[in-house]
């Protein structure tokens, strides 16, 4: 497994792609967090200490980095036909998806990692130094992280889909959305009033928010888990078909 997370990480260090996608979510936070006036996400604007903003805005924009992360893991291997080589090698199947699935994970954690920067600046520049609410805020780092990990998840199963990455990518961004925010959505409709916690309940959005206030409820991270499980199994089912 390792072998295959240090040759998936060196392939997004390698190109340019990769740093691109980097530099556009770290862009875009900078813009719509500390200059943009107009979108209500501008921190300076809120007159308090507050990293909500983030919280609110990244998931949208993890939306479409992840699956531009993922798209080729499965998808070239399949177009090149190098995902035969893999199977030559003493890997199982799940640590060949498990070194993709770590690899994906962890470059969208690095581009997570310097907003902290704007969590020390909230700290120590604020009126009052220390005037945030440190728990709330590093309990939506995690479920930020928990996050990424379902979106990675569902990448990497649309990867193994297709051969095709723009297929892939968009398949993940389809999916990606309909996970974190179409159940919040379906349980507004009149027909689920009576069922709408628990339709809730079954999208992303809202165990994201439940971490996000700052109380680690276990119901929340098995939620998260089980959703990176599922579509990790899900993945491991297609390539079985695709080697028989």
């Amino acid at each position: 497994m390792y072998w295959v997370f240090k040759k998936e990480v060196a392939r997004f260090l390698g190109s340019f792609s990769g740093y691109l996608i980097l530099a556009l979510f770290l862009l875009l936070n900078g813009l719509f967090l500390w200059v943009f006036p107009s979108f209500g996400f501008n921190i300076l604007d809120l007159g308090y200490a507050s990293m909500q903003p983030f919280f609110y805005l990244a998931p949208w924009l993890l939306l479409f980095l992840i699956p531009a992360l993922t798209m080729h893991l499965f998808s070239e291997e399949i177009k090149l036909g190098t995902l035969e080589i893999l199977y030559t090698r003493p890997l199982s199947d799940w640590q060949i998806i498990l070194g993709k699935f770590l690899a994906a994970f962890s470059f969208a954690c690095l581009a997570i990692l310097p907003s902290l920067i704007y969590f020390y600046m909230l700290y120590v520049l604020g009126e009052i130094r220390g005037n945030i609410d440190v728990p709330a805020t590093f309990g939506s780092y995690l479920g930020l992280f928990f996050l990424v990990g379902a979106f990675t998840a569902i990448g990497v199963f649309c990867s193994s889909l297709t051969q095709n990455q723009i297929t892939s990518f968009l398949w993940a961004l389809f999916l990606c959305f309909i996970a974190y925010l179409g159940f919040e959505s379906l349980s507004d409709i009149s027909f689920f009033s009576s069922q709408a916690f628990y339709v809730k309940k079954l999208g992303m959005y809202a165990h994201y928010r439940s971490i996000s206030r700052g109380v680690i409820d276990t119901r929340d991270l098995i939620y998260f888990i089980s959703i990176c499980f599922l579509f990790l199994f899900f993945t491991r089912q297609i390539i079985l078909i695709k080697r028989s």
